[in-house]
């Protein structure tokens, strides 16, 4: 019991150091009016205090709700609120006005001149559209437009080449069927520009999606027109000129502002399981044609060298029909020539001349000679 009263105490204790104070019965535990009335909030009346008016406060009379606007007045040191004493804390003006009006005018100036001066370069067309819907084409210049969001404002560079590849790198293969019902893996890419910023923006909800789905399909298109030799040889800028051919016809039809300046093949082999085999083929075929034109080579040196000993012989003809005699003399003198310059001989002139035995050059050739190589069983 005694514990149980001690908790009483201290809430009561609790209650009278409360602001509002101990409520309208007075004292809070006391019965004493006045001395009630004292701790309760300073007041004539004994009601709480108001929580809000300053310690030390001459007492209202009465439980009346404190201005918000006298609140703001003690905290900013008075002065008022928006316009007496600044917005925000900004100081005032020599003049005693508030700042705030020129700060408004200024973010106005700059608002206007950030979204209604543009500057349109050389090699850019500006797009202006008023409220969401196409307005007018700004050539290259300096530009007046609209504050935002009234008109809005949008650069579109015409000369800058793009380039879409397909497939994108790190995908799988690309595979695609020829005309001799083959497989071939494809790579290659598009270059394109815009040549009308207008179309360009408001004709097609995602161009590239729209530039890449119509290369492949003109791309497989035009390979299925040829075989896989074709593809991946000889025919590939055949397939190069159609596809950038068919992929303009058909962008046209959308009216999307763009113009293809080129497709180009990186890369034309056939699928990754047979690959190596295509690999051995075409070496072998480069072999062949290795061989073929060194052939043709060699028959035209012969061809050649017989024309030309046909034109010697012809000249030849021509000073023997002049004077057979001593041509006749001058061919056998010059062929005696070339046949005995190739042999050993001795000459041995009639009359009193020792003839001459070539002894040295009998030595040198039976030592130049190798022995013959003994039979099958004799002893060594």
């Amino acid at each position: 019991m005694t514990r149980l009263t001690g908790w009483f105490s201290h809430i009561l204790t609790m209650a009278n150091n409360s602001p509002w104070g101990s409520g309208p019965g007075g004292s809070g535990g006391s019965g004493d009016s006045g001395s009630g009335g004292d701790a309760g909030g300073g007041n004539g009346s004994g009601g709480p205090r108001n929580p809000w008016q300053p310690a030390g406060a001459a007492p209202t009379g009465g439980r009346k709700a404190s201005n918000i606007e006298e609140l703001f007045k003690r905290r900013g040191g008075g002065g008022g609120g928006f316009g007496g004493g600044g917005f925000g804390g900004l100081p005032r003006r020599p003049n005693g006005k508030s700042y705030l009006p020129i700060a408004i005018g200024l973010i106005f100036v700059l608002w206007l001149l950030l979204t209604s001066i543009h500057r349109v370069g050389p090699q850019e067309r500006g797009v202006v559209s008023l409220l969401g819907s196409y307005s007018r084409t700004l050539e290259p210049g300096i530009a007046l437009t609209l504050p935002s969001p009234l008109e809005s404002f949008q650069a579109v560079d015409v000369q800058n080449i793009r380039t879409i590849d397909i497939p994108t790198a790190g995908t799988q293969e690309n595979l695609i069927l020829t005309g001799d019902q083959n497989l071939v893996d494809l790579a290659y890419s598009v270059r394109w520009t815009i040549n009308d910023p207008t179309l360009y923006l408001f004709q097609l909800a995602d161009p590239e999606a729209t530039i890449r789905e119509a290369a492949e399909a003109a791309m497989r298109a035009s390979v299925a027109e040829v075989t896989l030799d074709d593809a991946i040889g000889p025919g590939r800028i055949e397939v190069e000129q159609k596809v950038e051919q068919r992929m303009k016809e058909l962008l046209d039809s959308y009216r999307s502002g763009i113009q293809v300046q080129g497709v180009a093949i990186k890369k034309a082999d056939p699928p990754e399981a047979v690959n190596e085999a295509f690999k051995a083929v075409s070496a072998a075929q480069q072999e062949a044609q290795t061989f073929l034109n060194e052939a043709r080579a060699y028959a035209q040196q012969l061809t050649a060298a017989a024309q030309g000993e046909a034109a010697a012989f012809d000249k030849v003809y021509e000073e023997y029909r002049m004077a057979p005699d001593v041509t006749r003399r001058r061919m056998y003198y010059e062929t005696m020539e070339r046949v005995l310059s190739k042999l050993d001989k001795t000459i041995i002139e009639p009359g009193n001349v020792v003839p001459y035995l070539p002894l040295p050059e009998l030595r040198k050739r039976v030592e130049a000679t190798p022995p013959p190589a003994p039979a099958a069983g004799e002893a060594r």
